[in-house]
């Protein structure tokens, strides 16, 4: 791990897509004990107020403080994408790993489950979830997370059938150690960097499904601050305060491109055959 942090600092796309996920996360921890107004407090006379001393990033059409709501906003970005990727993450690796150590029929029967849910986009099971419980952002999560969990299975099983075909594994199988402790010894450990990576870029994606489904009134609702919502309410005002828009839509794509940044210097730096 050491010899790899040399390398990892003279990577600039790791070293920048660092710098701006680390912004994301601050911009949210910041928002929990201090914004420049409070994110809920509506100011009629000063609606649609541009950039100024007093508003930096001016205020909506409410008279709410834009630069206070992109602080805030940033919460319902990083919740969606960490629990949503925590809930693929997890189902989809355990699937994965039992479908490598399992052929046959279980295995089988795994990779088709993935394939009948690759059906159900998550835009899809958002709409059919909100028809039956309602719109917010649990429901949110649950229909990103869903859909992310063959998408986990399907990399987990393949890099899992890799190494079960390493010859330290089939020494561990000749010495009697079962199926479940040879997953947990050295098949997991050995794919644990191809799952980091691939946790940060399914992030970015996540970060991009919440903002479309907040857009569309399927994710968070008022009076929480969402960046795609703030989109949303920001197209009908794009004549009068065009900034409105432009905000939000570039928090979007900082947040997503430091993330996909992170992920492909993760994948250079923890990829075993590019290390020197």
């Amino acid at each position: 791990m050491r010899a790899r942090l040399p390398r990892a600092l003279r990577h600039r796309s790791l070293v920048l897509g660092a710098l701006l996920t680390l912004g994301l996360i601050g911009a949210a921890l910041l928002s929990f004990v201090w914004t420049p107004w409070p994110p809920y407090e509506m100011d009629m006379a000063s609606t649609l107020a541009p950039p100024s001393r007093a508003h930096w990033l001016g205020t909506d059409a409410f008279g709410r403080d834009v630069a206070s709501l992109l602080l805030v906003g940033a919460r319902s970005t990083i919740a969606v994408g960490i629990i949503a990727v925590g809930i693929g993450l997890s189902l989809g690796t355990l699937a994965g790993l039992v479908a490598a150590a399992h052929r046959g029929w279980v295995e089988e029967l795994i990779m088709r489950v993935a394939d009948f849910t690759f059906a159900f986009p998550a835009l899809l099971l958002a709409i059919m979830l909100t028809t039956v419980y309602g719109p917010g952002m649990v429901n949110a999560i649950i229909a990103i997370g869903i859909f992310y969990v063959p998408t986990f299975a399907r990399v987990t099983r393949a890099s899992a059938q890799a190494v079960w075909a390493r010859e330290y594994v089939l020494a561990a199988r000749a010495s009697g150690k079962g199926a479940a402790r040879i997953t947990l010894e050295h098949v997991l450990p050995n794919i644990a960097p191809v799952l980091i990576v691939q946790a940060t870029i399914q992030f970015a994606l996540a970060v991009l499904a919440e903002a479309a489904l907040s857009y569309l009134g399927l994710g968070t609702q008022p009076p929480q601050p969402s960046w795609g919502r703030m989109l949303a309410e920001a197209q009908t005002l794009m004549f009068q305060a065009p900034l409105l828009a432009v905000w939000p839509g570039v928090a979007i794509a900082l947040a997503v491109l430091g993330l996909n940044l992170l992920g492909d210097g993760l994948r250079d730096v923890l990829d075993p055959r590019l290390v020197k």
